[in-house]
Formats: C-alpha cells, sequence, structure tokens
C-alpha cells in the first residue's frame, strides 16, 4: 500500500503567499491563511511581528527546515511562506447566533486531535449529510483543510461552516453560555450512546484513535459516552465511529 502523505499535492504557486513583508501584509488585510511556514533559523522584528500577528488570527505556524520551503519550488521566500486557506473560517459565536436566529437547533462536531486529512475529510461529509451546522476545529493539532480534505470530503468543508479557535476549552464555554449540551465520546464509558439525548441543542466531541479527547477537555463535557462492540477489539476508526453517532443523533432529531 503506498503511503498516504507522498500522494498529497504540492500547493499551488497561487495558493502561496511568498515573503516576510507579503505574509504579515495578507494577515494586516485579513485574508485568510490555512498556515505559515517558518524555516526554524529564521529571526528578527518581522518573523516576531509575523507570529503575532498569527497568533492574533488563530493562524498556525509550522517551523520547518529550509528544504521543505525550496520543495514549494519558489523563490525569495526568506524562510517565510503562507498557504491561503481553501477554507474560509467562521466566528463560533457568530456561527450560534446565526443558527438560533434561523429558529434551528445547534447540533455541532468538534475535532480534537483529528490529524489524518482523510478522516477530517470523511467525517465533514457525513456531518454535513446528517445536518451538522458546524465543526469546530482547534488551530493546532489537527490535520490541515487543504485540497486533498476538500476532495475526500466531496466538497462539504466548503459547504459545512468551519469554526478555527485557539482553544477547545474555550469554545466549550462558549457552547454552554449558549446553552448547548458537549457530550464527549469515550470508549470506557459506562453511558451507552443509545441513552444520550441528542434532540436538545447539542454539540459532539471526537478525538484522535491514538490518544482519545484531551482529559481536561473530557472533564468538562456534559456527559460521556460510549458506542457498544459485540467484539472484543481496541477501537473504531474515528471517521466510522463519527458516523455511527451522527446517524444515531440524526435518527433522534429527527423524530425516529
Amino acid at each position: 500500500m503506498k503511503n498516504f502523505r507522498q500522494q498529497q499535492h504540492r500547493p499551488k504557486k497561487s495558493s502561496l503567499v511568498i515573503g516576510r513583508q507579503q505574509v504579515i501584509k495578507a494577515l494586516q488585510e485579513g485574508k485568510q491563511l490555512e498556515r505559515i511556514y517558518l524555516q526554524q533559523t529564521v529571526h528578527g522584528p518581522d518573523i516576531d511581528q509575523v507570529k503575532q500577528l498569527a497568533a492574533q488570527h488563530q493562524v498556525p505556524i509550522n517551523k520547518v527546515p529550509v528544504e521543505k520551503l525550496n520543495g514549494f519550488n519558489i523563490t525569495g521566500h526568506e524562510g517565510c511562506v503562507g498557504v491561503i486557506a481553501k477554507v474560509q473560517y467562521q466566528d463560533l459565536q457568530d456561527v450560534l447566533s446565526f443558527i438560533v436566529e434561523k429558529g434551528e437547533s445547534p447540533f455541532l462536531l468538534i475535532l480534537d486531535g483529528v490529524t489524518d486529512i482523510r478522516n477530517i475529510g470523511a467525517i465533514a461529509r457525513t456531518a454535513y449529510c446528517c445536518g451538522v451546522q458546524a465543526i469546530i476545529i482547534p488551530d493546532k493539532g489537527v490535520g490541515a483543510l487543504n485540497e486533498d480534505a476538500i476532495l475526500t470530503s466531496a466538497g462539504a468543508l466548503e459547504k459545512i461552516a468551519i469554526c478555527r479557535v485557539n482553544s477547545l476549552m474555550k469554545a466549550v464555554d462558549t457552547l454552554h453560555l449558549n446553552g448547548i449540551r458537549v457530550l464527549a465520546s469515550e470508549m470506557t464509558a459506562e453511558q451507552s450512546i443509545f441513552d444520550c439525548d441528542f434532540k436538545e441543542p447539542a454539540a459532539i466531541i471526537v478525538g484522535s484513535e491514538e490518544k482519545g479527547i484531551f482529559p481536561a477537555l473530557m472533564k468538562i463535557a456534559d456527559v460521556q459516552f460510549k458506542i457498544p462492540m459485540a467484539g472484543n477489539f481496541e477501537s473504531l476508526n474515528v471517521s466510522v465511529a463519527t458516523g455511527m453517532i451522527l446517524y444515531e443523533a440524526m435518527k433522534q432529531r429527527m423524530g425516529g
């Protein structure tokens, strides 16, 4: 089997912001960037400004060797390259207000530590089909929502609201302030998914297959539930598990 990482497409030059001042200008003008690549050895006032603006706009920074930047087949990058976002990120509170104003009951999904873009794409596709209005992701520790992710999602990532936040803990606080219950998928939980109530405003947290949900995040969830399994196996694939959860939630919300 071929390694999927080797199949990822190199970003098109048209999607790159090349050079320190160009990246600073893009951030100051509010252009949405997926992430910024900084050469590991660069420093100086302009690099400090890039870092400050990136933090302000919740744009993740990857510190990489120069070979990574040279691999983009560009010149004059000065150790700094930004990638224009394929997905337009939205403010969480604005999305929640919009959902309520439309008269809908909030139904959201939180991804914690899901890094495989194939899983993210598959999850987004299922989420859109199940009526999820928004997906919440952290600005660090998540796979890039690039062309490959959009392709895997069959375009769902461009149709569903994506909220990128600098803290999932703070995002849960925002959800609670808006009267939304937060339910966390945990394979060792005592409560079964079939005993959960998804009819009320809800947000579901799913974590990576390797590490699960961050313990502090799990602690502030209102409910922990598990997906019962007939066989004794380590865990389900995260996109498959998420599909099971979302379809159970959709069944309840549709009155099934």
